[in-house]
């Protein structure tokens, strides 16, 4: 690639924004769905078995990952034929307009089995979306880009999905506050419709996108190829039927993406799923723990994007993946601890008897199963709800108790245990910025311009769509099927990572001048 046709300075912070804007709300549109994920399985499927719910929910997510390849193909192809601007913006609306619709979807109790069916459609909808638009927009930004910085100007495109995520998560709690004064009733509320609300905004925001992005020009270099009539006629032929081509994508998908998907999802959202699922912390706490985490992490996508222009790209995110692999069952069981009762003491004075039932058993007319919910204070400030389930037998000569179960819900950490967390949380998001800061440059270096879009949409949307977007389904059904290790979902992105990391250090060259390929 010839340096001459970088924007100036001032230019390519113009098109990094109008970039970054879009991309920033696509990503919102993408990830509102997964933060509500818990709720939405109420809302959608029947209530009978929450844990099915779930996994249903988080499969219906994972569906929007999967179909993503097949956008990168699709819309790879427009943007290497008529030119990058053109193919992102209908991207952009496609996105807006199918998380807008999800917000109209009736609820299961409604229309039934129509809904889930609905949703799973626009979900579909978004993915292909999304297969487009991070192909395009990291494309866009590198080839305004001077070579040797590169990975700093792509790194700000990087930030985006990660403040997607923290936008989707702000905007749920300011919703959820704004309800009603009472917070019980705002809940409640929020619950029943008021979900809905942050998919609608999407649309606001795709308009202005919309509006921004329809003043920017096109790729100087897309343009450039195009008046010299030196676009690829069949871009998917050159970037899968050409062999050297070929090598290229595949040693991008199992030596880079895969492994860079798995931490991603690992580290943001299986996080956020095992905190507040398996570790039972409140809804409201699971969310400011990872909006902390993200805001104190997100400056360093820009320092490893730019440091991959002076070392390279592929030792940062082999790092990246290496401390992953090393640390996650560490780090997940200090999640366990922080919110373990048994590690705390009880402030017996305090504790709150909320809620008593009994009811009789049909099978054994002479037991009797008592339910009681009490509020749990500790000495730490931690606050935790607790139910606990007692079949008592009753007999002539007294009752006798047969079993005790005990399950919290709606754990409060206190103030010290808050902030662990969200320590160890930034870590794991550390480790995303280092995977996710350098990738954008990584692959747009390892193709020629005229097939570009095409040739890097595909590795990254299969290694983060595929591997990384499944992580949180397979992770949690690993937790129910290996229901007495709790870490058991973390065995998933450790092998996947591990695998990519070994061809990574091995057959991935730390080459970081591309102007070979153009």
């Amino acid at each position: 690639m010839n340096n001459t046709t970088a924007a100036p300075a001032r230019g390519i912070w113009k098109v990094i924004a109008a970039s970054s804007v879009g991309t920033l709300i696509e990503w919102y549109d993408f990830y509102i769905f997964g933060s509500l994920a818990t709720v939405i399985a109420n809302q959608f499927f029947p209530k009978t078995n929450p844990t099915a719910a779930l996994l249903s929910t988080l499969a219906t997510f994972a569906a929007g990952f999967i179909v993503r390849p097949f956008g990168a193909l699709v819309f790879g192809r427009l943007g290497d034929l008529i030119g990058r601007k053109y193919t992102f913006l209908l991207t952009l609306v496609l996105m807006g307009g199918s998380t807008f619709a999800i917000g109209l979807v009736p609820g299961y109790e409604r229309i039934g089995f129509a809904a889930p069916l609905l949703v799973l459609l626009l979900r579909l909808l978004q993915g292909l979306a999304l297969g487009g638009e991070y192909g395009g927009a990291a494309t866009y930004v590198a080839e305004h880009a001077p070579a040797n910085k590169r990975g700093y100007y792509t790194s700000w495109i990087q930030t985006t999905a990660t403040l997607g995520l923290f936008l989707s998560l702000g905007v749920i709690l300011l919703t959820r506050h704004s309800l009603d004064p009472d917070m019980e009733t705002s809940i409640r509320k929020f619950n029943d419709w008021g979900w809905r609300i942050p998919f609608w905004v999407s649309i606001l925001l795709v308009g202005v996108s919309v509006y921004i992005r329809l003043k920017m020009n096109e790729s100087p270099l897309f343009a450039k190829l195009k008046s010299e009539g030196k676009t690829s006629a069949n871009p998917l032929k050159e970037s899968f039927g050409h062999k050297a081509n070929l090598k290229m994508v595949l040693l991008a998908l199992f030596g880079a993406t895969m492994g860079q998907g798995v931490v991603w999802y690992t580290g943001q959202f299986y996080a956020q799923s095992f905190i507040e699922n398996v570790c039972k912390i409140d809804f409201e706490q699971s969310r400011t723990i990872l909006i902390w985490a993200i805001l104190f992490a997100t400056p360093l996508f820009i320092v490893f994007g730019g440091w991959s222009d002076k070392v390279g790209r592929k030792w940062i995110m082999i790092a990246g993946m290496a401390l992953a692999i090393t640390t996650y069952q560490y780090i997940f069981r200090q999640f366990l601890h922080f919110s373990d009762p048994a590690t705390k003491v009880e402030l017996t004075e305090k504790r709150k008897l909320t809620d008593t039932k009994i009811s009789m058993l049909e099978k054994f007319p002479a037991d009797t199963i008592r339910t009681t919910t009490s509020e749990l204070h500790y000495e730490d400030g931690a606050v935790f709800k607790e139910i606990r389930t007692d079949t008592v037998r009753v007999s002539a000569d007294a009752p006798t108790k047969i079993s005790t179960n005990v399950r919290y819900v709606d754990k409060k950490l206190g103030n010290a245990d808050y902030w662990k967390t969200v320590f160890w949380l930034f870590i794991l998001v550390t480790y995303v910025t280092m995977v996710y800061g350098p990738i954008a440059a990584f692959l747009v270096e390892l193709f020629p311009t005229r097939i570009r879009y095409t040739s890097m949409s595909l590795p990254y949307h299969i290694g983060n769509g595929v591997f990384g977007g499944l992580t949180p389904f397979i992770a949690t059904l690993l937790t129910t099927i290996y229901v007495n290790n709790k870490l058991s979902g973390l065995w998933y992105p450790i092998i996947v990572a591990g695998i990519c990391c070994i061809i990574g250090a091995v057959y991935v060259s730390n080459r970081i001048d591309p102007d070979v390929n153009d």
